[in-house]
C-alpha cells in the first residue's frame, strides 16, 4: 500500500506546529509561467503590429480582449488561492472562491490515492470534501503534507 493511502501519519508523522498552511506548488508555478508567457506573447504581437493594423481595432474588440484577459486572470487566481490551513481550533479548506471551515471532530480521514488529483477529506456525516490545496501532482511534497495532515487529524480528533 503506498504511503499516501496508509492509515496514520507514517514515518516522521509528528504533527506540525499550528497554524500550518499547505498550498499546491505545481499549479502556482505553471500558472505564473504560462500566464507570463501568454501575456508577453500578446504584448509582443501588439507591439509588432504597425500603426495601421492597431487602428483597425475597435473599442468593442479591445474591450473583448480585456474582458477575456480578466476572465483568464480570475480562473488563475482561483487556482492559486487554493489552500488547506490547519489552525488550533479548525481546519480551513479553500477551493477556488469557496471556503469551508471544519471543526477537527468533523474530519474523520485524509485520502490521496495514487493518481488522484488532490486530497479528499472524509467527514463524520458521511460526506467528503475535496482539498485542492494538496495536489497529487506535487509528488513527495503532497505525500509529506498528507502525513502531516493525518497526524493532525488523529491528534486533534482525539482531544
Amino acid at each position: 500500500m503506498p504511503a499516501v493511502s496508509s492509515p496514520g501519519g507514517g514515518p516522521g508523522g509528528a504533527a506540525p506546529a499550528l497554524p500550518r498552511t499547505w498550498r499546491p506548488l505545481g499549479v502556482r508555478v505553471a500558472g505564473v509561467v504560462l500566464g507570463a508567457g501568454l501575456l508577453a506573447c500578446f504584448a509582443l504581437a501588439w507591439v509588432g503590429f504597425d500603426q495601421e493594423t492597431r487602428d483597425k481595432f475597435t473599442a468593442f474588440q479591445l474591450g473583448t480582449l480585456v474582458f477575456l484577459g480578466l476572465l483568464a486572470f480570475s480562473v488563475w487566481f482561483a487556482l492559486v488561492r487554493c489552500r488547506v490551513v490547519a489552525e488550533p481550533e479548525r481546519l480551513v479548506v479553500v477551493n477556488g472562491y469557496r471556503r469551508r471551515e471544519l471543526a477537527w471532530a468533523q474530519v474523520v480521514a485524509v485520502h490521496l490515492p495514487r493518481g488522484a488529483p488532490w486530497v479528499t477529506l472524509d467527514l463524520a456525516d458521511g460526506s467528503t470534501v475535496a482539498a485542492m490545496g494538496i495536489q497529487g501532482s506535487d509528488g513527495d511534497r503532497a505525500r509529506r503534507a498528507v502525513r502531516e495532515l493525518r497526524s493532525l487529524v488523529e491528534q486533534r480528533s482525539a482531544s
